[in-house]
């Protein structure tokens, strides 16, 4: 605890010492410098102040509370409230300071509060948080200021609270959109029918003028002496597993964003695709090792588990190591499942770890490779040079482009679907994939 002069002490001597220079004293303290009189004053006041705070209310008699959601998703708006309590008689006017990291982008971290004695008041402010991770909070200041404000009395109370940001979720709504459209098919309505119709047989009814006629069940037509047709329903009860590359490929940025970000927010909208259609998704997070793992799931917050394994995760600097992740899959999962590898397509990282692991994976599974462009080599390669700069940049975005095509193609041959999305395209693209998957049986 700490005693402290009040910016009204400040005020109050920066005042007396104007009028004392305006207007000098006169009489027996002619032979005293206008100076030392200034800093006579000055100290008396200064010591008036500390007496005051000193003499004021102790910050032991307010009860603190910080209060926060546990989680917080990045880019999203949340409240933290602070509850302050005297059992103190007299008003009290208060300041409270919160340690707050930046990132948390809070609209105030300080207050100036009046407190009735033996009443509590609250006040709350907004976050938005920028950046996903761990935030502990911990010191949270209070001062209460003397009966004449010239002092005051401060102590830092430990209140340690932990507040989890999550990582963003942009695809939330398109996520809906899907599995509605989805439920659609399902119900077989002709206007929204999509690629294939299912293969697992659901139910036998009357043929109808809109049935296919080779679903006629020619037996049970027979048997009920009017046309019986067999419908279908996709199959379900499917794995998902996405397999999210932490290694050094994905810290670069696409569209400000580093590539990990979208391999999250494609890892959350295909988790919560699959999990709502009835199959079964986890999660993989890798670089020179396993870093997370969530095991295939139905659970209605799968989703919230998907977040809360990849919130802490910073992508590791070094190669990553796809056998060893492939091995490590093959061995939790020797039922056939549809593996969706999100890492990038360079050519050199690809050929190097992807290529020499896929057969591993490839036997038994269903691999998609999904990645995200860059449209900044996409700008630079269509761009009309202007000097010799721009010249030499576009032939190694062209390269590049061309580097990326036939990276695609050896996966392809290798018996892997590539999805190759835009930014924010990923996570929709990737949970096209795999709905077309699951309606045309390939899971």
């Amino acid at each position: 605890m700490s005693l402290l002069p009040t910016r009204r002490l400040a005020l109050v001597a920066a005042l007396l010492a104007v009028a004392m220079l305006a207007f000098p004293l006169t009489g027996a303290a002619d032979d005293l410098p206008i100076g030392w009189a200034v800093v006579a004053v000055t100290a008396v006041l200064v010591a008036i102040g500390l007496l005051d705070g000193l003499l004021g209310t102790n910050p032991r008699q307010l009860v603190l509370e910080r209060r926060h959601p546990p989680v917080i998703e990045v880019g999203r708006e949340g409240t933290i409230t602070w509850v302050i309590r005297s059992d103190a008689r007299r008003r009290l006017r208060v300041r409270v300071a919160d340690e707050l990291a930046p990132s948390l982008h809070a609209a105030a971290r300080r207050f100036d509060l009046v407190v009735p004695g033996g009443d509590s008041v609250r006040t709350s402010t907004r976050l938005r948080p920028s950046r996903r991770g761990r935030f502990e909070l911990d010191v949270l200041t209070v001062r209460i200021e003397g009966r004449l404000g010239l002092g005051a009395r401060q102590r830092s109370v430990p209140m340690p609270t932990v507040l989890r940001v999550h990582p963003a979720f942009p695809s939330r709504e398109e996520a809906e959109i899907r599995i509605r459209r989805a439920r659609i098919l399902e119900v077989g309505l002709r206007s929204a029918r999509g690629l294939g119709s299912g293969t697992e047989f659901e139910q036998l009814r009357e043929y109808g003028p809109d049935d296919e006629f080779r679903r006629i069940d020619w037996t049970a037509t027979a048997r009920a002496g009017k046309p019986i047709v067999r419908t279908y329903r996709a199959e379900r009860n499917q794995s998902v597993i996405v397999m999210l590359d932490n290694g050094r490929i994905m810290a670069g940025k696409v569209d400000g964003v580093p590539r990990i970000e979208h391999g999250m927010d494609a890892a959350m909208m295909l988790t919560a695709v699959a999990t709502r259609l009835g199959d079964r998704c986890g999660l993989v997070a890798f670089d020179r090792r396993v870093r997370a793992v969530v095991p295939p799931a139905r659970h209605h917050d799968q989703v919230g588990r998907v977040s809360e394994a990849l919130y802490r995760l910073e992508p590791e600097l070094a190669e990553s190591d796809y056998t060893g992740a492939f091995a490590e899959v093959v061995a939790r999962y020797r039922r056939r499942a549809m593996l969706v590898v999100l890492t990038d397509l360079n050519e050199q990282a690809v050929a190097d770890s992807v290529l020499p692991a896929l057969p591993l994976v490839t036997r038994t599974h269903l691999v998609v490779v999904a990645a995200v462009q860059d449209p900044q080599v996409l700008e630079w390669a269509s761009d009309r040079p202007s000097s010799p700069e721009d010249a030499y940049r576009q032939v190694a975005a062209v390269q590049a482009l061309a580097d990326r095509r036939r990276t695609t193609a050896r996966l392809r041959a290798m018996g892997a679907t590539v999805v190759d999305a835009a930014p924010g395209r990923l996570g929709v693209d990737v949970t096209d994939a795999y709905l077309v998957a699951k309606s045309t049986g390939r899971l």
